[in-house]
């Protein structure tokens, strides 16, 4: 494990400043697989774009604090390693709510986009009502480091996976803690979020109830809700997957960090056999 890259390293700096600043990086061995040995996992480019998302200035002056409430990306086809590039901007402007888009290109196409709601912060603290109760901590899950037959290394190697029920290589509703072992950036202190976004990416590996030696089961988009801002550390997942009749699926997960409950994630799924 020792041997492992960040998932992305810089590549220069920023081409501009401001809207739409380009950022290039190399997306490295630990952003691969499990499925394809040349293809990212979707967490690692999820999380560079949320790094992107965080970093657009208030479009406008006196904009009260702020938070990322959610962020979908959309996967416009294979994200491949190797050199990609990152711009973020304002999409919808405004003093308390915004809507902010940002897009990875690859090889000279969009690989992938996401838009986030970025909403003034309010004091509710003594209204909060509807959360899930917190999952048993990381120090109550079993550490696994071994790959499900047939799943490539990289990726699965660069993340640290804690589990309280199930496992990747078995069927059925699945919830564990994960953590990258690796930063987001060579050189950086990845956000809580940019943390949180690698794990909300795998929540359909979590809630598999197909055989992954038979099936492949790949989603079109993430979509992350958060009711506060996640805290450091690790991240705890609990997932399950609903299998329709028509090789469509949908993963629905709940997100939980030290504090307890922070958000949920849904993703669609493309089903098909092997």
């Amino acid at each position: 494990m020792s041997d492992l890259q960040p998932f992305y390293l810089p590549l220069g700096a920023a081409e501009q400043t401001g809207p739409d600043a380009v950022e290039r990086f190399e997306a490295t061995f630990s952003t691969t697989g499990p499925w394809f040995a040349e293809a990212q996992h979707g967490g690692p480019p999820s999380a560079l774009l949320v790094r992107a998302l965080e970093r657009v200035e208030p479009s406008r002056d006196g904009a009260p604090p702020a938070m990322l409430a959610r962020v979908t990306v959309e996967v416009l086809g294979a994200v491949p390693a190797g050199p990609v590039e990152v711009r973020a901007g304002v999409e919808r402007s405004g003093r308390t709510i915004e809507m902010l888009h940002a897009t990875m290109s690859a090889g000279g196409r969009d690989v992938l986009r996401a838009r986030a709601w970025r909403l003034a912060r309010g004091d509710t603290a003594a209204q909060q009502a509807g959360l899930a109760p917190s999952l048993p901590g990381p120090e109550h899950a079993t550490v696994r480091t071994e790959r499900p037959d047939g799943w490539l290394p990289g990726f699965m190697d660069a993340v640290e996976w804690a589990w309280l029920d199930g496992w990747l290589g078995e069927a059925g509703p699945g919830r564990a803690w994960i953590r990258p072992r690796v930063p987001i950036v060579a050189g950086e202190q990845a956000s809580p979020l940019q943390n949180m976004m690698i794990a909300a990416d795998s929540a359909n590996g979590l809630g598999a109830p197909l055989d992954v030696r038979e099936w492949l089961f790949v989603n079109t988009e993430l979509t992350v809700h958060l009711h506060r801002d996640p805290v450091p550390g690790w991240t705890g997942v609990a997932a399950e997957t609903v299998v329709g009749p028509y090789g469509v699926g949908t993963v629905s997960a709940t997100l939980f960090d030290a504090d307890g409950h922070v958000g949920r994630i849904s993703q669609a799924l493309t089903i098909r056999k092997r």
